[in-house]
């Protein structure tokens, strides 16, 4: 009867392959085993959220011998591994996972030790005291606080608070890249003439606002009905463009046959690869202050200067939400705000020296009126 019982728990058994073991330290935990793989500790209480998820990638990466891990259960290199391995990261776009890993692994290395969840904001700060330039700290801080709330969202070992959003963020430079003027893109136009790939790079910039790992994969495919039509890989937002006249000349040159607009010695550009060469590029046209970036971020600062809403400067970036736009919208209107202030003291200054001679008219014909009559 007994023997029974416990072949029908095996067949109600929801997680195959999953284990109850006790470790050295009397603690409770699950192990996940399959035939040619690693054994996969899982975390959180069973059957959590958390647990649920790495069973799942334990399962589905079941057929591919996978190294054992040699963290410590509980430490911040555990946490980071299990991140790592997690559909949550799997799910963010390449260029987002290619950013954050080197900030996770640099985690890893100098504080993997330590037990995640007895870090405090004071712990957070020391990590980022360790890093060059303010940009660089603040990297930290992000990456902590998303694995914080990693682990408080899928309640691994019972995390309750994330230390690292009380740690103090570094002051940066607020205005960062430097904005192209129209005086530098004329110039760089004009250094870099018609037919150039220097040239074509930059008009893309102007013309899409796409970011350089969206404008190295444009090309005809993007091209419908004299507009540029392209997901924007962060964002996951659809930017839609019509084709301005100057751009328009310049993709004459890109032959039908050649699938991306902008080639590298006849291979795709990479990311890096681009900023490298479009940085030489700058510097030939005796603009070595100026980068690709800048190019975008001049041209939204150009559609908020003209006047256009956050929405209009969103649009062009392709962003999600208008909040970073209103950095540039917030500007312009700053100086237009400012003008207009300026602008009401002239007049009332004016109105003030019109006030001021009226009265004096009115005393002289006054004191004319006067002095005929005592005649």
């Amino acid at each position: 009867m007994r023997r029974a019982a416990e072949k029908m728990s095996r067949k109600r058994n929801p997680f195959p392959g999953v284990t109850k073991v006790v470790d050295r330290h009397g603690k409770v935990r699950w192990r996940f085993r399959k035939k040619d793989r690693a054994d996969v500790y899982l975390p959180g209480p069973y059957a959590s959220a958390a647990f649920r998820a790495a069973y799942e990638a334990a399962v589905a990466g079941a057929a591919t011998p996978a190294a054992r891990s040699t963290a410590a259960y509980g430490s911040l290199a555990w946490l980071i591994e299990t991140y790592l391995t997690s559909p949550r990261f799997q799910n963010l776009s390449e260029t987002r996972r290619k950013r954050l890993r080197p900030d996770l692994d640099w985690l890893r290395e100098n504080a993997g030790k330590l037990p995640f969840n007895r870090l405090a904001t004071r712990h957070v700060e020391a990590l980022m005291a360790k890093k060059a330039g303010p940009w660089a700290a603040n990297m930290i801080k992000k990456a902590l606080s998303l694995l914080f709330n990693y682990a408080i969202k899928n309640e691994i070992c019972d995390q309750k608070h994330n230390p690292a959003t009380l740690a103090d963020r570094r002051k940066v430079n607020p205005d960062g890249w430097h904005a192209w003027t129209s005086a530098e893109i004329a110039q760089f136009l004009a250094y870099h003439g018609e037919g150039t790939p220097q040239r074509l790079a930059c008009l893309l910039i102007l013309n899409t606002g796409a970011a350089r790992g969206d404008l190295i994969r444009l090309g005809w495919q993007n091209v419908n009905g004299g507009r540029i039509r392209y997901r924007r890989r962060k964002s996951e937002v659809i930017g839609d463009y019509e084709i301005l006249p100057e751009l328009a000349a310049e993709l004459r040159h890109v032959p039908p046959a050649q699938m991306l607009f902008l080639m590298l010695n006849g291979r795709p550009f990479k990311p890096d690869s681009f900023t490298d060469w479009f940085k030489r590029a700058c510097v030939a046209a005796g603009l070595p202050h100026c980068s690709a970036h800048g190019v975008r971020k001049g041209q939204a600062t150009n559609i908020a200067d003209s006047g256009g809403s956050e929405w209009e400067v969103m649009s062009f970036l392709a962003h999600a939400t208008p909040h970073e736009a209103a950095t540039y919208t917030k500007k312009a209107n700053r100086g237009r705000l400012a003008d207009s202030g300026l602008g009401r003291l002239s007049g009332a200054k004016a109105e003030q020296k019109l006030s001021n001679l009226s009265n004096r008219l009115d005393k002289s014909k006054a004191q004319g009126v006067v002095a005929k009559g005592e005649k």
